[in-house]
């Protein structure tokens, strides 16, 4: 076989900067990755794996593969899909890659090497995944938070197996945010490394990593961390730092993932051939920096039970985005109630089609006593619903500033989806709900 020597038409120090060489060079079983936002992490992997798959071909005639998960697979092509492309085009080489899209895959034109990409949503299409050429021993989970399930993760880790001719390796990457100290990711890898990077077995690089590690951040940049850190010290923690989120003061501990089955929730019902559940909708209303935050859940008012299934939680929406989101996901006709603090909004998205919706009422301690409803109710979440799991997670009371201790009022952060999930719930338990 002849072999042809890897060129690229940038420098790739120059392309990745600064802060990940131990990353870089690891070699065991498992290399961890949490950061802030703008601490580089899913800039650098996506850079690592196409670099190395080249790498190893032209050096040593190999052909590693990679396998890119994340917990949905339609979110693979404007994430991981788009990343992985941008960084082969920022070093040179698009012309010896190959992208499609059905399926997902890119593939080094020269050597038939792929990348694919696969969703915990069709777990058979991960543990039955074989390469026709070359070996699979590299896998990238983006948003491993999403992951909440640790036995998903061992069984996509036991589908990987096999010797690999020297100098190959398996390797799991995960990279994260860190929203919540109580994910399965810190028992699993960062108590194991002991305030080290790496476990002493060297199974196991675990790394925090911020945006001081990032050269290439603008100053407008550096300046939102600035205000953050200044402002709310707890979320500049998390999103600056890459802490964990603390769990203690959580408003809602009387939640729990859950996987059901909603579309056949609706159709069920009780006793006296009446719904079994009510379908409530909420909206609170975003656009720079707060996102719009759409809810959908069911509610079993006599077991005191709700079922959070749907949501959209984007910026920049404006109100033909956000009638047709809704629209798409089959909420046209629904009857949300949305944040009246903007009824201009309300009435234009009612003659745009949304004629159903209406304003919350919000009053005075109308705030503490929807929280308190809700604390009276077993609260089930869809996986699919990541954006609300974040939210409750991290929605906590309030410090007091003269004791140090939770006050009575909850953060103004984290409680988009929260607002949205008062306003959807506020005619629970009335006599006059209609639909």
């Amino acid at each position: 076989m002849q072999m042809t020597e890897l060129t690229t038409t940038k420098s790739l120090p120059k392309l990745i900067g600064k802060g990940y060489r131990k990353f870089w060079n690891f070699r065991g079983r498992y290399r961890v990755l949490k950061g802030g936002r703008g601490s580089k992490k899913s800039t650098t992997a996506s850079f690592w794996f196409p670099y190395m798959m080249m790498k190893y071909w032209h050096q040593y005639g190999l052909k590693p593969c990679t396998l890119v998960i994340r917990r949905y697979y339609n979110t693979h092509r404007d994430s991981t899909f788009a990343q992985l492309k941008w960084a082969i085009n920022r070093m040179g080489v698009s012309h010896l890659w190959k992208a499609t899209k059905s399926p997902l895959e890119l593939t080094y034109i020269p050597s038939g090497q792929k990348i694919m990409f696969r969703g915990l949503d069709d777990p058979q299409s991960i543990t039955s995944i074989t390469v026709e050429d070359g070996e699979l021993c590299w896998v990238w989970w983006e948003e491993a938070f999403q992951c909440t399930n640790e036995e998903d993760f061992n069984k996509v880790d036991m589908s990987i197996r096999g010797e690999m001719p020297e100098p190959l390796f398996k390797q799991h990457t995960l990279t994260f945010n860190p929203w919540s100290e109580k994910i399965w990711l810190k028992g699993r890898f960062f108590d194991k490394v002991a305030g080290e990077e790496v476990s002493k077995d060297g199974d196991i690089l675990a790394q925090t990593k911020n945006y001081d590690c990032n050269e290439f951040l603008g100053e407008d940049d550096i300046r939102i961390f600035e205000k953050m850190k200044e402002e709310n010290p707890r979320r500049y923690s998390i999103e600056g730092l890459g802490e964990w989120g603390i769990a203690e003061g959580l408003v809602f501990e009387n939640w729990q993932e859950l996987d059901f089955d909603a579309e056949y929730m609706k159709r069920q019902l009780d006793r006296d051939d009446s719904p079994k559940y009510r379908q409530l909708h909420g909206m609170d209303f975003g656009y720079t920096n707060d996102p719009t935050a759409f809810i959908a859940l069911l509610a079993d008012e006599k077991e005191k039970k709700l079922f959070i299934y749907d949501e959209v939680y984007k910026t920049h929406m404006k109100n033909k985005d956000i009638h047709s989101a809704l629209k798409y996901k089959g909420f046209e006709r629904a009857r949300i109630c949305a944040d009246s603090a903007d009824p201009k909004t309300i009435d234009e998205l009612k003659d745009l089609g949304l004629y159903r919706m209406f304003g919350a009422k919000k009053v005075k301690g109308s705030v503490k006593a929807g929280i308190q409803k809700l604390q009276d109710y077993k609260i089930y979440v869809h996986p699919s619903c990541v954006n609300t799991i974040v939210e409750l997670s991290n929605y906590v009371w309030a410090t007091d500033k003269e004791t140090g201790k939770p006050s009575t009022d909850p953060i103004d952060e984290y409680n988009h989806l929260m607002d949205a999930l008062r306003y959807a719930t506020e005619e629970l338990n009335s006599t006059n709900f209609s639909w």
